[in-house]
């Protein structure tokens, strides 16, 4: 799944490609994906694209007003927000394909083209579909947005704003960081990656962390993400996925030695997702049961 590093790049990859040009056509092929009806997909074509911006993990392109002619009321912008889930992907086309994306027949959930005929798919891998598409008004007005928690890496969100976020939390602090209500844009594997650089158990509860261990946590979060942000920036949307698994430390590589340690890293499998960590490095040398009731480690 793509996080704030893979989505503020791809942000910016947009930016310098879609910023001027007009939108020619948007079609949708998975129509689960979209999920709203007013203002309808059609109404952004025609018009310029004037902004891409990053909402935690959402991607939001600004597009400009419309005219009268175009039945709408005159300087109405639009955004076009989409969220690529745990499976998605956007895959980029100097020149886009003539062919016609139909329904069910490909992983291309929605296509959009320029006015010089570049343009972007919007595809998703799986039987499991989550990708999620929405032409609205105001970015606010898409659910996922409107809850999100402050942006970790905001030079606004201070180790105190920090302090504050976890206080009281009965929460274990994996979780937590995985929360777009608390913190917008960390997932599954920067999480694992923040709690291995902070040396701290996946199971260990924020509300019961002391002055030095929210410290830690502090410096590895803003580290390991302002490291991912740095190493992610003016990649081509193509290789993000591949540079992400290549710095991972952690995150997907269960049975491999730990870069720190050496110790062997270990996986805590759920329902519907899993992480690793290291033993010698978060949890004393205990490995963490796999299982769901999994006894706290602290």
């Amino acid at each position: 799944m793509p996080e704030m590093p893979e989505v503020e790049a791809l942000a910016g990859f947009l930016g310098e490609r879609l910023v001027g040009h007009a939108v020619a056509s948007a079609r949708v092929a998975a129509i689960a994906a979209l999920k709203t009806f007013d203002p309808p997909l059609h109404a952004i074509e025609g018009r310029p694209i004037i902004a891409v911006r990053r909402h935690g993990k959402f991607l939001d392109l600004g597009i400009g007003g419309a005219d009268a002619a175009d039945g709408g009321p005159a300087g109405e912008a639009l955004h076009l927000v989409f969220h690529l889930a745990r499976a998605g992907w956007l895959r980029w086309y100097d020149v886009l394909p003539a062919t016609v994306v139909r329904p069910g027949r490909s992983p291309i959930a929605l296509r959009v083209r320029l006015d010089d005929g570049s343009g972007f798919d919007l595809t998703e891998a799986g039987t499991k579909k989550s990708l999620a598409v929405y032409v609205v008004r105001d970015p606010g007005d898409v659910p996922g947005v409107a809850r999100l928690g402050p942006d970790p890496m905001a030079d606004d969100f201070t180790l105190e704003r920090f302090a504050a976020v976890l206080e009281g939390r009965r929460t274990r602090i994996k979780g937590l960081l995985r929360d777009q209500s608390v913190l917008a844009g960390i997932g599954n594997a920067y999480s694992d990656e923040i709690l291995h650089a902070a040396k701290m158990s996946p199971y260990k509860i924020a509300a019961t962390l002391d002055e030095a261990e929210v410290d830690r946590l502090y410096a590895a979060m803003r580290g390991t993400l302002g490291e991912a942000l740095a190493e992610a920036s003016g990649k081509p949307a193509a290789e993000l996925k591949d540079a992400k698994r290549r710095r991972l430390r952690v995150h997907g590589r269960t049975g491999e030695a730990c870069p720190v340690c050496g110790d062997t890293i270990r996986q805590v499998e759920f329902h519907d997702s899993t992480f690793q960590y290291c033993p010698t490095c978060q949890t004393g040398g205990t490995p963490l049961a796999d299982r769901v009731l999994s006894r706290l480690v602290k």
